[in-house]
């Protein structure tokens, strides 16, 4: 059989009567592949497969070493201890654990939420807390509530992947805004600000990774923060500021979060997926009262409450262990492995250039002129290794010279054997664009320094 075009029409032709028992094609519109393909509402129309998602059935056979994922190292956690304390939970409280909660979130789980923003100069109440499922649902609060098709989303170029999913879903207009190695570049934001508006177009919020970004791993220093936060005022644009790696820096305190410098322009987005469990599925966005009223009441029509069983869970982890002390220890863990992949693309791809991330999870990898992440990932796979193509972080194709690597999971001997996987494949590339002319390359030797940082 020949491929099937989503197009192709499975229905009667104009003026041919309508099967017994079926809906009238006019009112259908189906598909061979799917016959209620005309009933879907047109913001679906825009929705597509993460290209991270796409890779899982892959990246994580045991034979390869996935680069891929941001799965937080949990063997790291004191399972036993935290296995423990949730059979007391539910032993205790079992009535109130699976039962229903409040729409807000429970407010003891609040409450320490606002201690743990502390770390970063966050001086909020717990009324100002609403707890989601996970951070992406507050990401999708926010964006139902806010956007209108059409309205525009100025983000950082490149993008965390599952926002763009959610701007997509709603059918903003996401324009890009540069980085370099200090973060989210001021006068690039203004400049765009001010070109957008001349345009007559509606710009409603402002999405940023402050910290150790995903997938760039770098962070908006210390003296940009105010700058880009009067930039956004001065334009009427409202701050998303999403927040899961600020606690899993490497080296030093936590930089003050933007939303300790701007009460009114910030909508804070927190999990505990990065610093905890990602299982749970517990995050929260903190908003002006206004704000936050209609992010309940989204909320409560979207999943009438987030899970009480899960953040109880949380909230005896909080009380019973050292929540913080691990936390150390993850910067630890993680760190060993940062230096890993620094040290392997040193060694195995120095005709590359990469970001070396003071925390989280990633670094941001160009690879030499000529070369196409996205069309080089099927033979990557086929050597056993993973990584996330460039492309999946702009929402307009762009970035097909870069890929995003992760560290976090994978053993530092894994990461080392990874890298030399990858670098096998690059130089392979390279080769097939000698033969046909296209460029020339030089297949690297071990000793090479690496040529730093690259963000462009």
């Amino acid at each position: 059989m020949g491929d099937v075009s989503l197009d192709d029409q499975d229905v009667p032709g104009p003026g041919a009567p309508a099967p017994t028992g079926a809906v009238a094609p006019a009112q259908r519109g189906g598909t061979r592949l799917d016959p209620w393909f005309g009933a879907y509402a047109q913001r679906t129309h825009g929705m597509r497969a993460s290209e991270i998602r796409a890779l899982f059935a892959v990246a994580n056979r045991p034979e390869v070493v996935s680069l891929a994922g941001g799965m937080p190292y949990l063997e790291g956690l004191p399972l036993e201890v935290i296995a423990d304390a949730i059979q007391r939970l539910v032993t205790t409280r079992g009535t109130t654990v699976l039962q229903y909660g409040s729409g807000q979130g429970d407010e003891g789980l609040r409450e320490q939420i606002v201690e743990v923003m502390r770390l970063e100069s966050i001086d909020a109440h717990p009324d100002d807390v609403v707890v989601t499922t996970g951070s992406q649902q507050a990401l999708d609060l926010v964006t139902r509530i806010f956007i209108d098709p059409g309205d525009v989303i100025v983000a950082e170029a490149p993008s965390y992947v599952g926002a763009l999913g959610v701007f997509r879903a709603y059918q903003a207009d996401v324009v890009h805004v540069p980085i370099d190695e200090h973060g989210l570049v001021p006068e690039a934001l203004d400049e765009a600000l001010v070109r957008l508006a001349q345009q007559g177009r509606r710009v409603k919020l402002l999405y940023t990774v402050p910290n150790f970004h995903n997938p760039a791993g770098v962070s908006i220093s210390l003296e940009r923060r105010p700058q880009i936060l009067e930039i956004a005022r001065r334009h009427g644009v409202l701050v998303l500021e999403d927040n899961p790696y600020g606690l899993l820096g490497f080296d030093g305190e936590p930089l003050p979060a933007m939303r300790s410098m701007d009460d009114d322009g910030v909508l804070y987005l927190g999990s505990f997926s990065k610093t905890f469990a990602p299982g749970y599925r517990v995050g929260w966005v903190v908003a002006p009262h206004a704000v936050r009223e209609k992010l309940v009441l989204a909320s409560e029509s979207a999943i009438l409450c987030p899970s009480n069983a899960s953040q109880l869970a949380i909230s005896t982890y909080l009380t019973t262990c050292d929540w913080q002390g691990q936390i150390k220890d993850f910067r630890e863990l993680y760190r060993e492995r940062r230096d890993a992949m620094v040290g392997a693309l040193a060694k195995y791809l120095p005709q590359a250039s990469w970001t070396v991330p003071a925390g989280g999870f990633y670094t941001w990898v160009k690879l030499p002129e000529g070369l196409d992440a996205q069309s080089m990932l099927p033979r990557a796979v086929t050597n056993r290794v993973a990584y996330v193509p460039g492309t999946a972080f702009y929402a307009d194709g762009a970035g097909a010279d870069h890929m995003r690597l992760s560290f976090c999971f994978p053993t530092p001997e894994r990461i080392r054997e990874g890298v030399r996987r990858l670098a096998t494949v690059v130089n392979g590339e390279a080769d097939l664009l000698n033969i046909f002319g296209t460029t020339k390359f030089e297949h690297p030797t071990d000793d090479v320094d690496s040529p730093g940082p690259d963000l462009a």
